[in-house]
């Protein structure tokens, strides 16, 4: 297993919550600022079957006063402009890292995947009070052409006043412009590599399932252990990379730990 430190910015569970606009600004108000690390085995690629160790900085930001009901480490950053309480919607988005093929010898030869980002919108719902739903759909910028769309549910419970227990399942979808770049071989590529060449169309591209353990150390630390596990389908499993040398399970086991700072503008 190798290690690798990725430089990027994840946020797990980062709400920014639109508020009224004030004499001074729509930034006026309490805010706080949450930074910490995380530090986890994945996949070295996704569809690979070795795994690397990452560690990678934690930040999000939002308003103080309203509190979060429940947030997942899988949420991508989020601005609600609808907030009852029980549903939530707004802009969602993502940042991509890129993949450099040369850096991983089983697809040594295959087109780099440029770094870029997703955005769109995110839903997000409570039917019951021990329960979450939410979905996002994005498009790709740069990293790829191509729409995803993620589904979650999560129970959570509190064994503790400072102690919770959250999981669920997870699905997830894309089109063919996704697939295409991270699943896809041209003809040119199979040649470089000995892949089979694929050229995906959309699709379902995995369903899994993903918990955490959080304990609220103090007022303002928070730490967590977590672990997804999730099954390549459709044209992700379908995909020369994962049949020839990858795999189509793929898990995610990890620890953080972050710190809350308050301030006023």
């Amino acid at each position: 297993m190798k290690c690798k430190t990725l430089a990027a910015m994840l946020v797990g569970g980062s709400v920014l919550a639109a508020s009224d606009a004030s004499a001074e600004g729509w930034w006026s108000g309490d805010w706080h600022l949450t930074v910490g690390v995380a530090g986890f085995t994945a996949p070295d690629y996704q569809g690979a079957k070795d795994y690397l160790f990452s560690a990678s900085p934690l930040i999000s930001l939002g308003r103080a006063g309203g509190e979060t009901r429940f947030s997942s480490r899988n949420d991508n950053i989020s601005l609600a402009f609808i907030d009852t309480g029980d549903f939530r919607a707004g802009a969602t988005g993502k940042i991509l890292f890129g993949r450099d093929s040369a850096d991983h010898p089983p697809i040594a030869g295959l087109s780099d995947v440029r770094w870029g980002g997703e955005a769109g919108l995110f839903a997000e719902a409570y039917p019951l009070d021990w329960l979450r739903i939410r979905g996002e759909i994005r498009h790709g910028i740069r990293s790829h052409s191509g729409v995803v769309a993620d589904l979650a549910a999560d129970a959570f419970v509190d064994i503790t006043p400072a102690v919770r227990l959250s999981g669920g399942p997870r699905l997830s979808f894309a089109t063919g412009g996704y697939f295409d770049a991270y699943y896809g071989v041209n003809a040119v590529e199979s040649a470089a590599t000995g892949l089979a060449a694929y050229d995906p169309d959309g699709g379902l591209k995995s369903a899994g399932v993903g918990g955490a353990v959080t304990w609220k150390t103090t007022d303002k630390i928070t730490t967590s252990v977590f672990a997804e596990y999730s099954r390549l389908l459709g044209p992700a499993a379908d995909s020369s990379i994962v049949r020839q040398g990858g795999s189509a399970d793929q898990v995610l086991v990890g620890a953080s730990a972050t710190y809350r700072f308050d301030f006023s503008m």
